[in-house]
């Protein structure tokens, strides 16, 4: 089988459903002692993970609980907020 024919392998788990589009801002790091760097979305890669290109251009897939997206705070401020939260919330918002 082709891989154009194949159906998308995670249709129904799209960048929507973390409450992401394709060009946002976030940041991510591999391990706990290392520093953040920037990255933009692309999409969803087939393991889950969220595929990104970081300021180089160089393209990576990133685990969801690695990532923090940028946010406006209640002051108008730039936060960062973990990607698992945030998609947690807006699962919550579909389900109203």
């Amino acid at each position: 089988m082709r891989r154009s024919a194949q159906s998308a392998p995670f249709p129904e788990y799209g960048l929507a459903e973390l409450g992401l589009a394709p060009g946002d801002q976030v940041r991510f790091r591999r391990g706990p002692k290392e520093r953040w760097k920037i990255g933009t979305v692309v999409r969803r890669e087939r393991d889950g993970s969220v595929g990104l290109t970081d300021l180089k251009g160089a393209a990576r897939a990133i685990p969801i609980s690695l990532i923090e997206v940028r946010t406006t705070g209640p002051r108008g401020g730039t936060v960062w907020e973990p990607l698992p939260e945030r998609a947690a919330r807006t699962e919550q918002l579909r389900l109203l």
